[in-house]
């Protein structure tokens, strides 16, 4: 009977979620191990004269990588655009999955000297010319083979597959901490997640190949070549301004609240890595509930007010939350302070990232959402960590990093408003959906 969904269905729904999303794993699953043992990475790849130096040339090779992002969602956004999401999607496998067992099987820099910190370097800018297409790849195919007014929910397992990525990965790093000695883990069991990810490369493929390509995109008549991609997205250059910064709360919340957490907690807070691992995994946890309820009542009441409110409740809270937890440490404070987080992080994204697909122009969705999304995370997100850590060091205040979300909070609702102000050309001009 026309218009009744059938368990069949539901299960190939879920089944097309669940290939599409498993890039976003990989990614994540590696970006989160890098934050977390940064500490051991920093003295395997990065030796200096002080744990500051160490610690901040590691955060800036990891910074490194997202300043590849705005090459990769220009380039491979184009060639989504232009050949198809399926195709393209199995592209970004194929980089991504070099720059992880790229590094994963270097050898220190007691071994090879200055090699290894040049061979982890080209690693994680291959994962970042990669990461610059993938979440606009995922999240477009999300959007387009979503059933009618449920897109924000199904867009939202995008970032969802990111928190089951990071669940995995604390529970991976609290195993090998159970199982190993302190300078094991130090010496070599670091290395042993990064093993993980390269072993279950093969399975992804597997999994994304079966894909099909979105009906939306079959449909279309023209595939924009990539001179013409690039001269829509330079058209509409005061729409990638305005969504990128609505990612940048996204990005900047995201990256406080998982990669630099563990970091936090141990360097900063003084916890142990089992308090740490234990608060990041519950923030994954919470994430990904978050997420998709978020998702689904944009669908309801519609993306804006969800937009406004959670983007200044992290202008407004995020510095006497932080302030009253480095004046009261304990893990269950730290817990208490990344959960609120949380919650504000997973409201915002997900309205977030379906307002971001509605607001490109569809011919070039692919392109211009990565570009908006790997600008925010090259400039602001990415070097997140890095910034927390310069931040405390020279202001001596432990509660610093707030500073630096109360900025990303500031940019959401700035740019909130702007977008459904209502007024062309912000939005007339560059969509051809009707905005929730």
């Amino acid at each position: 009977m026309a218009g009744v969904v059938t368990a069949a269905d539901r299960a190939n729904k879920v089944a097309t979620v669940l290939r599409v999303t498993s890039g976003n794993f990989l990614e994540m699953f590696d970006f989160f191990l890098f934050g977390f043992y940064a500490t051991y990475i920093s003295r395997a790849f990065f030796p200096a004269g002080s744990e500051f130096a160490s610690l901040m040339l590691t955060f800036m090779t990891f910074g490194a990588g997202f300043l590849m992002r705005p090459l990769g969602a220009i380039f491979l956004g184009a060639y989504v655009d232009r050949i198809g999401r399926r195709q393209g999607l199995i592209l970004t496998l194929t980089i991504m999955a070099t720059g992880t067992i790229l590094i994963a099987f270097v050898p220190g820099y007691a071994t090879i000297g200055l090699l290894a910190p040049a061979l982890v370097l080209i690693g994680r800018l291959l994962q970042g010319f990669s990461a610059g297409v993938e979440l606009g790849g995922v999240s477009v195919y999300l959007a387009e083979m979503a059933t009618p007014g449920n897109k924000g929910f199904y867009v939202s397992w995008q970032s969802g597959s990111q928190q089951v990525a990071i669940m995995v990965a604390a529970v991976i790093g609290y195993a090998i901490n159970q199982a190993l000695m302190p300078a094991d883990v130090a010496s070599w069991g670091w290395r042993i997640p990064f093993f993980i990810g390269c072993a279950i490369v093969p399975f992804l493929f597997y999994i994304r190949r079966s894909l099909e390509e979105t009906a939306e995109f079959k449909q279309r008549k023209h595939h924009p070549s990539m001179q013409e991609v690039f001269t829509s997205i330079g058209r509409n250059w005061r729409i990638v301004l305005l969504g990128m910064l609505l990612v940048v709360m996204t990005t900047v919340s995201f990256y406080t609240i998982t990669v630099y957490t563990p970091t936090f907690g141990k360097s900063v807070l003084k916890l142990s890595d089992t308090a740490s691992l234990a608060v990041t995994f519950c923030v994954g946890l919470s994430n990904f509930i978050w997420l998709p309820i978020m998702g689904a009542v944009s669908d309801r009441i519609g993306r804006k007010p969800i937009l406004l409110v959670f983007s200044a409740l992290t202008l407004l809270t995020s510095y006497p939350a932080l302030a009253w937890l480095v004046g009261n440490i304990s893990f269950g404070n730290m817990l208490l302070v990344l959960l609120w987080f949380s919650f504000l992080y997973g409201s915002y994204n997900g309205a977030m990232v379906v307002a971001l697909t509605e607001i490109v122009p569809p011919s070039v969705r692919t392109a211009g959402f990565s570009l908006c999304y790997s600008l925010a995370t090259a400039l602001f997100g990415g070097f997140t960590p890095l910034v927390s850590t310069w931040l405390i060091e020279n202001t001596g205040d432990k509660a610093a990093p707030a500073l630096w979300l109360m900025l990303a909070g500031a940019c959401g609702l700035v740019a909130t408003w702007l977008v459904y102000r209502g007024t062309a050309p912000v939005i007339g001009e560059v969509s051809e959906e009707r905005l929730a």
